[in-house]
């Protein structure tokens, strides 16, 4: 058994040395016995050679999978998971990086207090260098310690990404903690699991993984079809919740997040995104949001979190679809007219 396996889902990174650079980064870590499984979900360019060509000159560190069909990150992961052998798994997205000590620091962060998952902050980064410009901070103090329910339910509200933490494979296995395939967005499925399921939750208070930012990621490409994976991801949220047994006793922050993920996010990043509105998919936005929550708007943190302008926003397109639309759309001409954006 390794000591890590750290999982690199891989689609089309080939270009401007994305893939080459995460590599490397995985290579250059100071903790040893572990794996690198890079799982190709069918690229079409030669993400795949360059895979296979690391993997001939590192085989003690590098293992690759093809598979045969594109089915997405979620696919990829599950097929990393299952030729995974680290006590620990980490996940890593092929465009990003990570500081040469991350995972020793998450691991003996780990081994000192007896946590089965650990995170660390991460970086925005706009160019392929270590530098720490800007840092977010991924977790907080009352987040850490032996998991109670005040704890789950902040991680649930505020539980940051999946790919800077790392988990025990034991527990996943156990847990049944596999992602949905054929869709995006599969880490808002199974992010709560990852974390409220696990006993003890520690945090490194440094930013030890850098998060690039270009026009081709997945936050940074909005379409119809993606904004329904999102859709898709969130009802599976809940399902999962309730398949898992936590979902009454963290009822209100996951309906909450549904709100967020379902809703909010997925109608504003839509009406932003230049495409040729269809009325119809806006209404069915609203339409599956009551039908999951039809009290929404009693959720207490929704009220206490949510912007007057988005209650505002969201009270109309829920009564009238094309009367929000026309008025979003003045409102952004107006804004545009006033402040150039």
């Amino acid at each position: 058994m390794k000591k890590l396996s750290i999982i690199v889902p891989v689609f089309n990174m080939a270009g401007e040395g994305k893939l080459n650079f995460c590599l490397d980064s995985l290579l250059n870590q100071t903790i040893d016995d572990y794996e690198i499984i890079a799982v190709d979900d069918k690229s079409t360019d030669n993400s795949l050679e360059i895979l296979k060509e690391y993997e001939a000159k590192y085989p003690d560190k590098i293992k690759v999978i093809a598979s045969p069909v594109n089915n997405r990150q979620g696919s990829a992961k599950n097929l990393g998971l299952k030729a995974a052998s680290g006590e620990w798994i980490g996940f890593i997205d092929s465009d990003d990086w990570v500081d040469p000590c991350m995972y020793e620091k998450l691991i003996n962060k780990a081994l000192e207090t007896g946590a089965d998952v650990v995170g660390c902050d991460f970086c925005l980064t706009y160019e392929h260098s270590f530098e720490k410009t800007e840092r977010v901070p991924n977790s907080r103090d009352d987040q850490i310690g032996v998991l109670d329910t005040g704890k789950r339910k902040s991680l649930v509200l505020d539980g940051g990404s999946l790919c800077v933490k790392i988990y025990k494979r034991e527990r996943i296995l156990r847990d049944g903690l596999f992602f949905p395939e054929g869709i995006f967005y599969e880490d808002n499925t199974m992010g709560n699991s990852y974390l409220v399921m696990a006993n003890h939750f520690e945090y490194v208070k440094e930013p030890l993984y850098y998060y690039y930012q270009h026009l081709a990621s997945t936050v940074h490409t909005i379409t119809k079809e993606r904004c329904k994976d999102r859709m898709t991801s969130s009802v599976k949220m809940i399902e999962e919740a309730k398949r898992q047994g936590y979902f009454e006793e963290l009822k209100d922050e996951l309906e909450y997040k549904f709100i967020m993920l379902f809703y909010l996010n997925t109608l504003f990043s839509y009406m932003k995104a230049g495409e040729d509105v269809d009325l119809k998919f806006i209404k069915s936005i609203g339409k599956g949001l009551l039908e999951q929550f039809p009290d929404f708007r009693n959720n207490k943190y929704y009220i206490e979190r949510i912007n007057e302008e988005e209650k505002k926003l969201t009270n109309m397109q829920l009564k009238n679809t094309l009367f929000f639309v026309m008025y979003y759309k003045l409102l952004n001409f107006y804004r545009k007219l006033r402040y150039g954006k």
